[in-house]
């Protein structure tokens, strides 16, 4: 009976591993579906025309009109498009380099009073955009910045260091500070450490963060909004909007807007996605 029972349990612990695998692709295939629909439904809408949205919303387009991006690239979205990858490409680069650097030294120097400087800056995650806009209104208004690209610039930096370094610390502090030691016999510097040593092996945080600091600067809404009103200055997510109301029900032009709006950060992530989970699962993981 024993021997019986054994195979029973074994059994139906086999089965339960199995309904559980496919419970799980289940759901994952939902998931993918429910991310990946909406995506694919927004491109076929940018073939269609007005009427064959409303007739047939949910099918493939009875006749493709690939014009209509070449219609929302003439409507502004080049224009939109090329201001977003300065800001953009731009901030990645400062809040990666200087957020790097802030993480090296806290990490790897002894500095006076270096707890209070790291809780100073975790304190700058609780800052929310919104509470901060009267008084950086004021401030770009007298650095000359207000109605400038340099001064998105300057706050998706800003706004985004805290945190990029607290990730970049995480990752830095699991470094072994046996590879300094190597290089400081060798006669290198802090300086001659951090370009040729550090940053090589950090390849998946920096990776991570530029990442997420371009989804962070392509879509941000509320700076760009606030302190840019010149037309030929706006990023993407206002100027989509302001074309919207431009174009009000011509949908095929707004949808086709919203696809090449979409798509660099798409390839961005799949491009870079190995680097950008291994460097996450690495930073936030301690």
């Amino acid at each position: 009976m024993s021997v019986v029972a054994t195979r029973t349990a074994g059994s139906r612990l086999n089965l339960g591993l199995v309904l559980g695998k496919i419970l799980v692709y289940v759901l994952l295939t939902a998931l993918a579906l429910a991310v990946l629909y909406p995506l694919a439904w927004m491109v076929l809408s940018g073939f269609k025309s007005n009427s064959d949205i409303f007739a047939n919303p949910w099918g493939l387009p009875t006749q493709w009109h690939p014009e209509h991006f070449g219609e929302a690239l003439r409507a502004g979205v080049g224009r939109y498009f090329l201001n977003s990858i300065f800001v953009t490409a731009l901030s990645i680069v400062t809040t990666t380099l200087i957020s790097a650097w802030a993480a090296y030294g806290l990490t790897r120097t002894n500095l006076p009073f270096d707890r209070f400087g790291t809780t100073l800056i975790l304190g700058g995650l609780m800052v929310a955009p919104t509470v901060a806009l009267v008084p950086l209104f004021g401030l770009l208004q007298r650095l000359n910045l207000f109605d400038t690209l340099w001064g998105l610039v300057v706050l998706y930096t800003a706004y985004r260091i805290p945190f990029t370094t607290f990730l970049m610390r995480a990752y830095f502090i699991d470094i072994p500070p046996q590879v300094d030691e190597a290089a400081r016999v060798d006669g290198a510097n802090h300086w001659q450490i951090f370009w040729r040593l550090i940053l090589p092996m950090s390849r998946p945080i920096l990776v991570s963060a530029a990442l997420l600091q371009a989804l962070f600067a392509w879509n941000e809404f509320a700076f760009a909004l606030v302190f840019l009103s010149d037309g030929d200055l706006k990023t993407l997510p206002v100027g989509l909007m302001d074309m919207q109301s431009r174009l009000l029900t011509n949908w095929p032009v707004q949808f086709a807007g919203l696809t090449l709006a979409a798509l660099p950060m798409i390839g961005l992530f799949l491009f870079g996605q190995r680097q950008f989970f291994r460097g996450l699962s690495d930073g936030m993981g301690k």
